[in-house]
């Protein structure tokens, strides 16, 4: 559930030629919203997530988009069963780096006590849980955690996007 909605402001960035020529600095593309600590919450951002995926030119049946969507999925996943605070939702934030062709994901929390691990655990074959960090892992670039002051945490992935 969409407990805010960004100001338009906060929605995509978009540079135009003429700022990139005349040097001044730009933002890549981004969006972020605010999210109910629930599954619901979580279920809405990655929905939310595809639409963004296809807006900046990756369908949804694209290897870009569902990349992207497996990752929002487990991480809006974690912070809402590892990362919740009573009272407290958790925002998702992409950002389009059309450079590097990456989608940087970031998920905050305000539990700052529960840290990642450094590398994903191993998982048992049968085990019902525990394949979420070793899908980001195998999805991303790279991925891990940032403290965010004055409480919370924020996890990170960038996932490669490439041109469709």
């Amino acid at each position: 559930m969409l407990t805010g909605t960004t100001a338009p402001e906060e929605g995509p960035r978009r540079t135009t030629a003429a700022a990139a020529l005349d040097g001044t600095a730009h933002e890549p593309p981004s969006w972020s919203g605010q999210f109910a600590s629930s599954p619901r919450g979580a279920q809405f951002a990655r929905r939310l997530a595809v639409r963004r995926m296809e807006e900046w030119g990756h369908p949804p049946e694209s290897d870009a988009s569902c990349a992207v969507a497996l990752v929002v999925g487990e991480l809006t996943a974690n912070a809402v069963r590892h990362g919740r605070t009573s009272g407290r939702d958790f925002r998702l934030r992409l950002a389009l780096d059309t450079v590097s062709d990456l989608v940087r994901v970031e998920v905050t929390d305000a539990a700052s006590e529960k840290r990642l691990p450094p590398a994903p655990p191993t998982s048992c074959p049968e085990g019902e849980s525990g394949r979420g960090l070793l899908l980001v892992d195998a999805l991303s670039l790279r991925w891990g955690s940032t403290p965010r002051h004055p409480v919370g945490k924020t996890v990170w992935a960038e996932v490669p996007v490439g041109a469709t």
